[in-house]
Parts: C-alpha cells; structure tokens; sequence
C-alpha cells in the first residue's frame, strides 16, 4: 500500500513539473511575441543645460542675460561647449493579447544606444535596469541621461551655429526631431535573457521596432 501511495505522489509530481514547463514555455513564448512587437519612439528633451547655464526655458541665444551669454561665449573660446540633458525614450508593447489571453509584460533588462545628432554619431550607453513595459499597449518613458561636448563633434561650427543647434534641441521649443538613437534591446523572459537581433532606430517621427 506504502508503495502505492509513493507512486502515486511520484506520478503527481511529475505531472506537476510537467505542467510547469508547458507553462514556462508558453510565457517564453509570449515573452518573445512581445518582443517582436515591442516600439520605441523618441519623447521631449528635458533639463537641457548648455555650458552650465539651463536654457530649457530660453527661447534663442538672444534670450540669454549678460552674464550668461558672457559665459557660454567663454566656454566656447576655451574649446569646449558641454552640454547635458534627458532624452526620454518612449516604450510601448502593443502585444495586448485577445479577449483570452493577456498580454505579456517585458522585462527590460538593457538598452544599448548611440545617440546621433544631426546624422553624426556621438556618445553611447546603456540603459534598463529591470524597467518593466506592461503588454497593455501603454506607453513607458526611459529616461536617458546625456552629457558631451558639443565642439569635440561639431569643431567644424562657429559659436551661433553651435549655440542655434543647443536651443534647436533643449530650447522652449526644441525637440528630438534632430536625434536619433540606435542600439540594441535586451529582454528577460522565462528562459533566461533574449537580444533582439536587429539593429533599433528610434527617432521622434513615430513608434517604429
């Protein structure tokens, strides 16, 4: 009867272990559709700050005080212009699944990008950190911290060009339309972490994946 009683638990268990990797592979599964469909978009610039001084509510170079133009002039006549900003990203997974089916959230576990300006490739880094993007088709920001030097890229410009391109992107009514990130995504899913194999590149145009 012991025998019995131990077969019969052996027999659950291994039903149960069963079940649970049928279960593990469907949401693998659904992991990787989600990933397929996975959209990206860039958003606003924020926080722009261009040789120290915050120009993200400064409609052009003319709007700048005495001291402020004094200082962004010296800047550039030190050979460095350094500029910092946001640049939110925006995430979207349309996967919303049927009437039956949910929608798999992603896990993200990286995002590999290179910021280009104007076409011309600059900085890169990486991004994620476990962000979680819901498989309910609403948007998730990721905020990219940016930070370089405007002549080590652009030496070729003179000081209102280069200054015209800063409030181009980070003024009142700058935007993202003259950036564009490219990189890689990589995901968590059940089976361990997935890359994306395709080359993203996200502009500020529209979703694209």
């Amino acid at each position: 009867m012991k025998r019995m009683k131990t077969a019969g638990v052996l027999s659950a268990l291994t039903a149960l272990l069963f079940l649970s990797g049928c279960q593990t592979l469907k949401d693998a599964a659904g992991a990787l559709g989600s990933l397929k469909q996975l959209q990206f978009k860039l958003g606003d610039v924020d926080n722009f700050k261009a040789a120290g001084i915050d120009i993200s509510k400064l409609s052009s170079p003319s709007s700048f005080s005495l001291t402020d133009a004094a200082k962004a002039l010296s800047a550039y006549q030190s050979k460095k212009l350094p500029v910092s900003f946001t640049l939110n990203v925006l995430a979207k997974n349309p996967n919303t699944g049927t009437s039956t089916t949910k929608g798999t959230d992603l896990l993200l576990k990286k995002l590999e990008w290179t910021l280009y300006i104007d076409g011309k490739e600059t900085i890169n880094g990486i991004a994620g950190n476990g962000l979680r993007i819901p498989g309910t088709g609403e948007t998730t920001t990721i905020p990219l911290s940016m930070s370089l030097d405007l002549l080590e890229f652009f030496g070729n410009k003179g000081y209102e060009d280069l200054m015209n391109l800063a409030f181009a992107i980070g003024g009142v009514s700058g935007s993202s339309s003259r950036l564009t990130l490219k990189g890689f995504v990589t995901v968590n899913t059940p089976l361990g972490d997935v890359k994306y194999p395709d080359e993203l590149t996200i502009v500020n145009a529209s979703f694209t994946n």
